[in-house]
């Protein structure tokens, strides 16, 4: 019987059949990094937030710096204050009679007693009318002027009771700080002002008068007793 038309079978040293299906390539593109290789957009986020916060704290050292040097300023156009007590400010007339001159060496002591002070003067001064001003202060280097003249204030409230009503007035063209309060002196009303800057504190107690004339008269007494170098 003749072969012919039959199917040979394969031989073991013939090469095995190749696969005829065609070879898929993938066009994904392949990744030149890693999945944890930062991305420079945040890299970028970084850098801008670092240069806000840069900034805002570059903004504040520069006002600090600002408000230390005026501090400081301040505190060296006022340290060198001289007081002095003239014979005469305005209307007011200095009492030169012992009793006078003894009060207000009392109340410069007492005040020395609740602010150290380098050096003090006072004087009772008289108005025209017969009315007097007890004025007494000192100059020294004071770091917390509106503190200590609230200190000082307690003098006051030890001799005559308790001041009331404490407030800020003007302190004037001379700057610093100026309150004046209320208190009581054998059943009537006593006003009392003080003023403080970094070189002098001063009081000044008002008989009979209320704050509006006091407090203008203080301005005046201070603008005539005090000098600055």
């Amino acid at each position: 019987m003749s072969d012919r038309g039959q199917p040979i079978p394969p031989s073991a040293d013939s090469p095995a059949p190749q696969d005829e299906t065609p070879l898929e390539i993938n066009e994904t593109p392949f990744p030149l990094t890693g999945d944890d290789e930062p991305d420079p957009r945040d890299a970028e986020s970084r850098r801008k937030v670092r240069t806000v916060v840069l900034g805002a704290l570059l903004t504040v050292s520069l006002a600090g710096a600002a408000s230390l040097g005026y501090w400081g300023w301040k505190v060296n156009s006022q340290r060198n204050t001289t007081l002095s007590a003239p014979p005469a400010i305005g209307a007011l007339t200095l009492n030169s009679s012992e009793d006078a001159t003894a009060t207000a060496d009392y109340l410069q002591g007492a005040l020395s007693a609740e602010v150290s002070m380098d050096k003090t003067v006072g004087g009772v001064y008289s108005t025209a009318d017969g009315k007097n001003v007890l004025f007494f202060g000192g100059t020294t280097l004071l770091w917390s002027p509106a503190k200590d003249l609230d200190t000082s204030f307690e003098l006051i409230s030890d001799q005559e009771g308790a001041v009331t009503d404490l407030h800020e007035v003007d302190a004037g063209e001379l700057g610093g700080t100026m309150k004046c309060g209320v208190t009581h002196s054998e059943g009537s009303d006593l006003t009392v002002c003080g003023w403080a800057d970094h070189g002098s504190l001063a009081l000044a107690m008002f008989p009979e008068q209320d704050e509006s004339v006091a407090a203008p008269l203080m301005r005046e007494i201070r603008e005539a007793t005090q000098t600055r170098d």
